[in-house]
């Protein structure tokens, strides 16, 4: 009996390799002769770094950086040496994770601590960069990281410009004359599960700002700002993503990233299954188990149940997925590769307590499938 353990983080309670570890000590309960393979992964979000760290054998390393609102933080990044890869979470310089919720101000956050961490992979020697760009507190277009990396953004009046995505309105001039030469000869793969265009009602301000601060009349401002951004970095570069798909991600940091690097999209889970190995894995495999906080219609857009399932479905493999909650539309996964699902909970209990419960509910529930999967192997 072979069985691949590829489950994602369970936020605010588990890591990618904590659900592992909890999902295998549940099976080896019913089966202590099988297989089991974990595979920790992540869509790019929050997790990313530590699922291919464990997986790869690579360096964790931290830089102190300019965080979302200019207060300085210490931001970790994932280092492969073999291959001169660097996977970057912005989340870690430029995450809303960072601003306590009554400071949340999407017109003066900047990504500058995450061209910050981009400079430090080159510094190191990168070859290539895996930037994850979810959970963005910021708003500018990716403007300030660009800034970091030798960019220089200027008003009328010739002064830099401030940060953050309001001041884009004020942009005169851009001036790539010091941008660092090394990016150049470094391949960027963005891995993202959101395809935004930058401006518009489907844009970055428009659908992501409110939850940075935005008020609805900021939200007007800033999508305004960000196309005056837009229309400035065609003529400097020329050429024009702003309505490429993912160029919204991250409040717009996925257009700078498109614009000024080159970088290439893909879904965030696709990433992490190709560096952690996970078709091989599931080669031969005779069940895959994921799972992730909350399962619901939203992990069709590329979270990553939905990636380890399409990975299983071509080999053939049954999918199961263990998530902390089962939310609205999650039967729509069942004609997509999923073939159960399970939320933890036994019975009412708070979300903290699931929280705190979490390593022995998974458990529980992962030696609650492999008895029912073991009784439905001897009638068979």
């Amino acid at each position: 009996m072979k069985i691949v353990i590829a489950p994602d983080s369970f936020k605010d309670s588990l890591s990618a390799q904590g659900v592992a570890d909890a999902i295998a000590l549940g099976l080896a309960e019913v089966w202590p002769e099988a297989q089991l393979i974990k595979c920790p992964m992540a869509d790019g979000g929050e997790g990313t770094v530590e699922s291919i760290l464990a997986a790869c054998d690579g360096e964790l390393r931290r830089t102190t950086v300019r965080g979302p609102l200019g207060v300085a933080v210490e931001a970790a990044w994932g280092w492969l040496p073999e291959s001169h890869t660097a996977i970057i979470e912005m989340a870690e310089a430029s995450g809303l994770q960072l601003v306590p919720v009554d400071q949340r101000d999407a017109c003066i956050s900047s990504t500058f601590g995450t061209g910050e961490l981009i400079h430090a992979a080159l510094d190191a020697g990168a070859q290539r960069v895996i930037l994850g760009i979810g959970g963005s507190a910021t708003n500018d277009g990716g403007a300030g990281a660009m800034q970091a990396l030798g960019v220089k953004l200027f008003d009328a009046q010739g002064q830099p410009l401030q940060p953050g995505g309001l001041a884009l309105a004020q942009l005169f001039r851009i001036d790539l004359s010091d941008i660092d030469p090394r990016l150049a000869e470094v391949r960027f793969d963005i891995a993202a599960d959101v395809n935004n265009p930058l401006c518009g009602p489907h844009g970055a301000s428009a659908i992501f700002g409110p939850q940075k601060g935005a008020s609805p009349g900021q939200v007007q401002l800033l999508d305004h700002a960000l196309g005056h951004f837009a229309d400035h970095c065609a003529n400097a570069l020329n050429k024009d993503v702003r309505d490429e798909p993912g160029s919204g991600a991250a409040g717009g940091l996925g257009f700078a990233a498109k614009a000024f690097l080159g970088a290439q999209f893909k879904a965030g889970v696709d990433v992490v299954a190709e560096l952690v190995g996970l078709a091989d894995a599931v080669a031969g495999a005779d069940l895959v188990i994921t799972g992730e906080g909350r399962f619901d219609a939203q992990t069709l857009r590329g979270k990553t149940p939905f990636g380890v399932a399409r990975i299983a479905q071509q080999q053939g493999v049954p999918v199961i997925v263990i998530a902390g909650t089962l939310g609205e539309g999650y039967q729509q996964l069942y004609a997509h590769g999923i073939d159960a699902a399970f939320a933890l909970a036994s019975g009412p209990m708070t979300l903290a307590q699931a929280c705190a419960d979490a390593p022995q509910l998974l458990r529980e529930r992962a030696t609650d499938i492999a008895r029912v999967w073991r009784l439905a192997a001897r009638k068979d």
